[in-house]
C-alpha cells in the first residue's frame, strides 16, 4: 500500500524525539552548517542520536542542507554529506546543483521547495536529475499538484501547517538588498514581518504602518485527504525556529487527523510504525500562529494576509461586554485562568495584547486595560494551563506485538511477533513438572510476558498452548520474555536496513544529467546559480549561458520578491494594475501587478541616507 508520511521539523534534538513520540513518521533537521535556517544548527552527534531513536520506529530523520554554496563551502559541504550519512541520516534536503557534481555516497536526495517547484517542467526536471523527492510549492493548488503527480512518478511533498514567505520559495531577494542577509544563504531577515506605508506613484498614503506582507499562518488540516488523493506522499508542517511545545501540540493534531483518515482508506498506510497515545486534547489554535489560510490549496486567493500583526493571534474567546475601572467582562464559553495572554484590535486597527492577573469569577482583570471598549472580540494567544499541560509528558508511542507461548517436545517456546508482522522466537529446552495449583499456570504466564511496558511495545494478545499445566517459574518467563523482545529489536534493525540498502540502490545520484528539454537555454539570477560546480552542472543538462545568483552579482533592476500575494486584492483595491511603492524606514521598494499571471513583483524603488 502507498505510504503516506507525517513529516516534522525538529530545531533540536529535544524537538525531535518529542516529534517522533507525538506521531511525526519522519523529521528534518538542520546541521551545525548549510541549513536554511542558521539559527536552527545541531552537533553530528545529536543528529546521530534522533536517527537512531526514529528508526526504533521505522520513522525517518532527513537533514536539510538547503542553502546555496560558495566555491570554498563545497568541500566542506562534501565532507558533511558523507558524514551524515555514515551516522544513519536517511535523506538530504537540499537546494544547490553543485553538491550533484560532488564525490557523494548513495544518500536519497530531496528537492527543497528553495528550488522553486512550481511547474510540471521544474519537477521533471529534478526527477530526471535524480532527486527521490521533490518539495512543492506552496503556492500550488490541488488540481496543479495532481498534473504534476500525473506527469511524474518522484514522490512529492507539500506544506500543511506553520508560517508562510509571502515570496515564492527561493525567489526572495529582498533581505540580501536590504541588508546583505541572504535568505537562500539561510539568514533572512524577514522583511514581510515589517510594517509598511503604501503609496501610489504621487506619494499619496493610502495604507499607514501596516504589515502588507505578513501573511497568515498556513493550516490545510482540512485538505489532508484531497492533498493524498491528488499525489501528495509527505504532509510537511514548518518550524524549523519554533519551540517543542509547538511541535508537540501540531505533530500530535495533524497525527490525529491523519489516523482518522487511514482508518477510513485501504490503500493508503502510516509510513513508520506503532501508535500514539495523548494525555492531552490537541488544539493547534493555541500554539503560536497568526491566524488560518488554507493558502491557495482550493483555489482561493482572498484572506491571506494579516496586516494588523505578524504576532500571535490566538484563538478568539469572545467580545468585551462590559468594562470597569481596571477590569473587563467577556461574553465567553471559554475557561480563563491567572496568566493567560490575551489581545485584540482596536478601532484604529492597532493590534494589541496583555497577560490576566486574575480572573475573579466573571471578571477579568487584565496587566493593561490598553484601549478597549465594549464590544471588541477577544483572543487568547497564551493559555497558561494548556502550557503547563504540555510542559509534562504528553504522549506515549507504542507497537502492539502479540505473543504466542506454546509447549515444545523438550520444553516451551515464546514468539512475539509486532504490528509490522516481524517475529521473534525464543525456545527454552528444560525438564517440564506438573505445577501443584494449575488453575494459576496461564495467570501467572499472562502477569509475566505483559510487562513490557518499559519497551517500546504493549501487548495486543498472548495466547497460551500446552496440553498439561506445567510448572514454569516466573524468573524462567522473563528470561524468555527479555530475550525475545531484544532478537525482536534486533531482527526490526536488519529489515531495516535491508530496505535502507535498497533505496540506496536506486539513490546512486552522481553525474546524473537531466535533459535539456526542461531547462532554457539561459538561466536567469533565479535559478541561484552561487558556485562554479552549479554552473558546470546546469551546462552538462543543456543550458547555453548562464547568470550568477543575485547573492553573488547584485543584478540592478532585479525582482527582489515575486509573489501570489496581490496587496491590491487584500486591501479591496483591485480595479487598476497601476505600481504602488512601499515604504520601510529609508528604503522604498516598488510593486507591480500582473493580474494575468496573479503575480505581484517587488523591486527596489529608492533609497535614501537616513
Amino acid at each position: 500500500m502507498k505510504k503516506i508520511e507525517l513529516l516534522s521539523p525538529a530545531k533540536d534534538l529535544n524537538c525531535g524525539i518529542e516529534a517522533i513520540n507525538h506521531g511525526a513518521d519522519a523529521v528534518y533537521i538542520g546541521a551545525h552548517a548549510f541549513g536554511a535556517r542558521a539559527a536552527a544548527t545541531n552537533s553530528l552527534d545529536d543528529i546521530a542520536h534522533l536517527a537512531a531513536y526514529s528508526h526504533i520506529y521505522n520513522a525517518k530523520t532527513y537533514v536539510t542542507l538547503n542553502t546555496i554554496l560558495t566555491d570554498a563551502e563545497l568541500e566542506e559541504a562534501e565532507k558533511l554529506i558523507l558524514d551524515l550519512y555514515n551516522i544513519g541520516v536517511d535523506a538530504l534536503i537540499i537546494q544547490d546543483m553543485g553538491l550533484l557534481e560532488l564525490n557523494l555516497p548513495p544518500i536519497p536526495l530531496h528537492a527543497s521547495t528553495q528550488t522553486d517547484n512550481r511547474t510540471i517542467e521544474k519537477v521533471q526536471f529534478l526527477q530526471q536529475a535524480g532527486f527521490n523527492r521533490v518539495v512543492l510549492a506552496r503556492e500550488l493548488n490541488l488540481e496543479s499538484i495532481r498534473a504534476i503527480s500525473e506527469a511524474t512518478t518522484v514522490e512529492l511533498e507539500a506544506f500543511v501547517h506553520g508560517a508562510l514567505c509571502v515570496s515564492y520559495s527561493g525567489q526572495c531577494y529582498m533581505s540580501e538588498y536590504s541588508c546583505n542577509r541572504s535568505a537562500n544563504r539561510g539568514n533572512c531577515a524577514q522583511y514581510c514581518r515589517l510594517p509598511y506605508n503604501l503609496k501610489d506613484t504621487s506619494g499619496n498614503i493610502i495604507a499607514e504602518q501596516k504589515y502588507l506582507l505578513s501573511l497568515k499562518d498556513m493550516d490545510r488540516s482540512d485538505y489532508l485527504e484531497e492533498m493524498i488523493s491528488v499525489g501528495i506522499t509527505s504532509l510537511k508542517i514548518e518550524g524549523r525556529l519554533k519551540s517543542v511545545d509547538y511541535v508537540k501540540n501540531v505533530t500530535a493534531f495533524y497525527r490525529k487527523k491523519l489516523d482518522a483518515i487511514l482508518e477510513n482508506r485501504h490503500d493508503i498506510n502510516a509510513a513508520s510504525s506503532g501508535k500514539t497515545f495523548f494525555s492531552f486534547q490537541p488544539n493547534v489554535e493555541k500554539t503560536f500562529h497568526r491566524g488560518k489560510t488554507g493558502y491557495f490549496i482550493d483555489g482561493s486567493n482572498k484572506g491571506i494576509a494579516q496586516i494588523n500583526t505578524p504576532k500571535s493571534t490566538g484563538e478568539t474567546i469572545g467580545s468585551i461586554s462590559r468594562i470597569g475601572s481596571n477590569y473587563i467582562c467577556v461574553s465567553t464559553d471559554k475557561r480563563l485562568n491567572n496568566g493567560d495572554g490575551i489581545c485584540y484590535t482596536d478601532r484604529h486597527g492597532n493590534f494589541s495584547g496583555t497577560r490576566i492577573n486574575i480572573v475573579d469569577g466573571e471578571k477579568i482583570y487584565p496587566q493593561e486595560m490598553g484601549e478597549l471598549e465594549n464590544g471588541i472580540v477577544i483572543s487568547r494567544n497564551f493559555d497558561q494551563e494548556f502550557d503547563n499541560t504540555l510542559q509534562k509528558t504528553t504522549a506515549e508511542r507504542k507497537i502492539n506485538v502479540t505473543m504466542n507461548f506454546d509447549e515444545t517436545d523438550c520444553g516451551f517456546k515464546l514468539t512475539i511477533t509486532d504490528s509490522d508482522n516481524v517475529q521473534a522466537t525464543i525456545v527454552e529446552t528444560m525438564a517440564k513438572e506438573l505445577a501443584g495449583k494449575p488453575e494459576q499456570v496461564e495467570q501467572n504466564i499472562r502477569r509475566q510476558l505483559e510487562k513490557i511496558g518499559n519497551t517500546i511495545f504493549t501487548s495486543s494478545g498472548i495466547y497460551i498452548s500446552m496440553d498439561k499445566m506445567w510448572f514454569i517459574r516466573s524468573s524462567v518467563l522473563s528470561e524468555m520474555k527479555r530475550k525475545a523482545v531484544g532478537m525482536l529489536l534486533t531482527e526490526r534493525e536488519r529489515l531495516r536496513l535491508t530496505r535502507k540498502r535498497e533505496e540506496e540502490h536506486h539513490s546512486n545520484k552522481n553525474h546524473v544529467v537531466a535533459n535539456s528539454r526542461f531547462i532554457p537555454k539561459h538561466l536567469g539570477y533565479e535559478w541561484n546559480v552561487m558556485n562554479e560546480k552549479a554552473k558546470e552542472y546546469y551546462k552538462r543538462c543543456g543550458a547555453e549561458t548562464i547568470d550568477y545568483a543575485y547573492e553573488r552579482v547584485h543584478n540592478e533592476g532585479a525582482v527582489l520578491m515575486r509573489s501570489k500575494h496581490c496587496i491590491r486584492r487584500e486591501l479591496g483595491l483591485c480595479g487598476s494594475n497601476e505600481p504602488l511603492i512601499l515604504q520601510c524606514g529609508n528604503k522604498e521598494y516598488r510593486v507591480e501587478f500582473s493580474c494575468a499571471e496573479c503575480e505581484t513583483k517587488i523591486k527596489a524603488h529608492r533609497s535614501t541616507p537616513l
